[in-house]
């Protein structure tokens, strides 16, 4: 069994430094996307099922709350969160639906879209940055090896080179502690400046 455990941590190491060395670049543009947005008073929108779900959410927390260092709360949404409205959605439309349809109720152009799918494929997932693109959101996509259906509607695709569900989610909580850490960085040295 520790030999087991041990190449899981391996594997898991493996797949992060392949996905640092491939979305170095891309990394850096979702960066920028966020920041212009922040800069223009806009916010961000995020959305995934299941452990993306949880990714979504954690993500919101760090922007609202703060990553490494104390400033300015973020507008972030996480549109996972508010079971009435799920299962609304869910219900009266399709579940598909879910997250496009509060795109288009509290979105607007300029806002981000943050969709989260290691599979790439999941069909809210792909509406719900169809409809931002839509829009006229900047778009980001992370998901796992090829981008799925969601690269098609992706301003930026962050796709982990890795076809495995938990090596992509390993990597993917890397990736974004380092946008959350840059976007917080240059935002909280402009409030200084």
């Amino acid at each position: 069994m520790r030999e087991q455990i041990e190449q899981r941590f391996v594997e898991s190491a493996k797949a992060i430094h392949a996905a640092g060395e491939q979305l170095a670049e891309p990394v850096a543009d979702a960066v920028g996307i966020v920041i212009e947005a922040y800069r223009s008073g806009r916010g961000v929108f995020l959305f995934g099922n299941g452990g993306s779900a949880a990714d979504a959410q954690h993500i919101a927390g760090e922007l609202v709350g703060r990553f490494l260092v104390d400033r300015r709360p973020l507008k972030a949404v996480a549109l996972t969160t508010d079971s009435s409205v799920l299962t609304c959605l869910a219900n009266d439309f399709s579940f598909e639906e879910i997250f496009a349809r509060q795109i288009e109720a509290n979105a607007t152009a300029g806002d981000v879209a943050i969709g989260l799918s290691t599979s790439g494929n999941s069909r809210n997932v792909v509406a719900g940055l169809a409809k931002a693109r839509e829009m006229g959101l900047k778009t980001i996509a992370f998901t796992g090896r090829d981008g799925g259906k969601c690269a098609k509607f992706a301003d930026v695709l962050l796709d982990v080179p890795h076809a495995d569900t938990p090596r992509v989610q390993e990597a993917t909580v890397v990736i974004y502690h380092v946008l959350c850490e840059l976007v917080e960085r240059v935002l909280a040295d402009e409030e200084t400046t």
